[in-house]
């Protein structure tokens, strides 16, 4: 997205992506028919000055159109910006960023490099950090990154076995892994465990019943307590999406301690009631549940083993001897609701609750990376190390001011789940593209009054920079304006967008 917002400002950039996902990200790569949006077609333009601009390539606005569908309408995005000539692909890996005289110098996995004025970083979600409780001798039996080739390939495997499969997590990831084994034919038991065992609410229409900004009130224990009374009001899914236009100035009137307490005891049913799932998928989950294919857990691990072929997991249910069980669509809110049932897993201990299962393959679906300081990828991990970037006051994301510029260098912006420390609601595809769109302004205040000067002074300005240039915006505040020079494909003076756009995901719950 903000490739092409630079393009149309006549701002060339270089994007980088060595992950074979060019202008698709994880989440939209998918190429499997169940795999859909989880909102409306209406509401996933590309372009915030132009919101039906993706609903009239489907032609149901009101529709929740296939991943891959709208991973099409991305590239799409990106093909024009391409062959406008101001976006240049590069299909490698970043390894490193350094500030060398005045600019950014990016070094790539196949020994090349890029130098640029403007760095964005936009690696959208990370791989989740390993689980403590799976031991190194689980193996390929273990699938750490739900979205990886290995996980594609333990699908497979598990359907044509039909062996029982154990996903940790009951978010958006679990839900995908789901469609996945369910497409590719698996026909065994799934057991989906999480703390709380809180599984995304379905989608269902709803008056909406927006509010002012002063109508609502400060502290994080208020502000439930309002959620809560509004919800009885107007219904929980009006009263949820009200608060949407004022989540970043909510959030970050939060205290540091309340926005702790929200992340530890209050965000399993706040993502479980604001991130939600088209109805289709809805019925399909209610229909294996009731089925008796998928089974819905809220406990804990206690200890994963290996045993004859498979893992064998010891897991605590939370407040046994009930377990969630059977879930129903109820007509009036069309939530899944799970009835309170006991259930075992192979021989449990009645007095403890616990119970070992043995399953085919386990799959960690808690989501992405949650904490940015254990970042395993190759440049942010050398930036962070280098005190180029710093992690936010909650460890999340970035530390980044209002204009997502990152605090640690100058001339560097953050996109996305990146900023979910500042921003929290920044994850999805309706708020990325308006953030997106504010960096590229921001750039291009920075980038064209270098361009002006240059001019002037009749410099080697590159060429696709000094055609159809936009009007000139002024510089910002404390900005140091150095001229670009000579343009070298080698090493390329442009602005630079390193990874992926939003994936959408949240989990763990």
């Amino acid at each position: 997205m903000l490739a092409a917002q630079l393009a149309r400002r006549g701002i060339t950039s270089v994007l980088i992506e060595g992950g074979g996902r060019l202008g698709h990200g994880i989440a939209f790569s998918t190429d499997e028919p169940a795999h859909v949006l989880n909102v409306r077609s209406e509401s996933m333009s590309a372009w915030p000055d132009d919101p039906d601009h993706f609903a009239r390539e489907t032609g149901d606005p009101r529709g929740f159109a296939q991943r891959r569908h709208f991973g099409r309408y991305l590239r799409s995005i990106l093909d024009e910006a391409i062959a406008s000539g101001r976006v240049e692909p590069i299909a490698d890996m970043a390894v490193a960023a350094v500030r060398e005289a005045g600019d950014w110098r990016i070094d790539l996995e196949d020994g090349g490099g890029v130098v640029a004025r403007a760095l964005v970083l936009a690696i959208g979600n990370q791989p989740p950090e390993p689980l403590n409780a799976v031991p190194a001798a689980a193996g390929e039996r273990f699938i750490n990154n739900p979205w990886g080739g290995g996980a594609r390939a333990a699908v497979r495997e598990a359907a044509a076995s039909g062996g029982e499969v154990l996903l940790i997590g009951t978010g958006l990831t679990m839900i995908d892994t789901v469609l996945s084994l369910a497409a590719a034919g698996h026909r065994g038991r799934i057991v989906a465990l999480s703390r709380r065992g809180q599984i995304p609410k379905a989608h269902a229409e709803f008056a909406a019943a927006p509010v002012e900004a002063g109508e609502l009130p400060e502290g994080l224990l208020e502000l439930w307590r309002w959620l809560r009374r509004r919800s009885g009001e107007v219904g929980w899914r009006a009263a949820v999406d009200s608060l949407r236009p004022h989540s970043h100035a909510l959030w970050q009137g939060l205290s540091l301690a309340e926005q702790r307490r929200f992340l530890r005891h209050a965000r399993p049913w706040w993502d479980a009631h604001r991130h939600r799932i088209a109805p289709e998928v809805a019925r399909q989950i209610v229909d294996m549940v009731a089925g008796g294919r998928l089974d819905i857990v809220a406990g804990r691990i206690v200890g994963i083993r290996e045993i004859e072929g498979a893992l064998g997991v010891e897991i605590r249910r939370r407040g046994w001897p009930l377990t969630p069980l059977s879930c129903a669509e109820s007509p009036s809110s069309s939530a899944l609701r799970c009835s309170d049932v006991p259930q075992t897993f192979g021989a449990p201990r009645p007095s403890g609750g616990e119970g070992l299962g043995r399953f085919e393959f386990v799959f960690n679906c808690t989501g992405p990376l949650g904490a940015i300081g254990r970042s395993r990828d190759p440049m942010l991990r050398r930036m962070l190390d280098d005190g180029l970037v710093r992690p936010d006051r909650l460890g999340i994301g970035l530390e980044v001011d209002g204009r997502s510029r990152a605090a640690g260098a100058a001339n560097l912006w953050a996109l996305g789940p990146l900023t979910k420390g500042r921003y929290w609601e920044i994850v999805a595809v309706p708020d990325i593209r308006g953030q997106a769109a504010a960096v590229a302004d921001d750039i291009a205040s920075l980038l064209q009054p270098a361009v002006r000067a240059m001019r002037e002074h009749k410099s080697n300005l590159p060429p696709d920079l000094v055609e159809g240039e936009p009007p000139a915006r002024e510089a910002l505040p404390g900005e140091t304006l150095n001229p670009l020079p000579e343009k070298d494909y080698t090493q390329k003076q442009q602005p630079f967008c390193d990874g992926e756009e939003n994936d959408p995901e949240i989990d763990g719950r």
